[in-house]
């Protein structure tokens, strides 16, 4: 059983940059390969970033690609998501996730993550 809290959200101007936290209960926060996504509203939960259990691969959606980087800290149980050059296309609730997988697996489907946080609102104005 994993427990996840998300924090860090908030309201930034475009261009402007937020760092999320996603905070994990429970002794084997290493062995999960962890996942961000979002939902916009009226739109369906899409895939962010995901990031393999020693943080040795990470994948990211083309949409955020070279402004988002996820990153790891399994001593601190800790998962982040840094946000650059944000967009008002950005703005969504921000949800992290752990998956069961292999290793060297970065998970990308939201139907294979089995613990979900509660989410932190991310707000872009232009």
């Amino acid at each position: 059983q994993v427990q996840l809290v998300e924090s860090g959200g908030g309201l930034v101007q475009a261009g402007g940059s937020l760092r999320l936290s996603c905070a994990a209960s429970g002794r084997t926060f290493s062995t999960y390969p962890m996942g961000w996504f979002r939902q916009a509203p009226g739109k369906e939960r899409e895939f962010v970033a995901g990031i393999s259990w020693g943080g040795d691969r990470t994948y990211y959606a083309d949409s955020v690609k070279g402004r988002f980087t996820i990153s790891r800290d399994n001593g601190k149980n800790t998962l982040f998501l840094q946000m650059n050059s944000l967009k008002p296309e950005d703005t969504a609730v921000y949800y992290c996730a752990a998956a069961e997988g292999p290793r060297t697996v970065v998970v990308v489907n939201a139907l294979q993550y089995k613990y979900w946080g509660q989410g932190t609102q991310v707000t872009v104005s232009s």
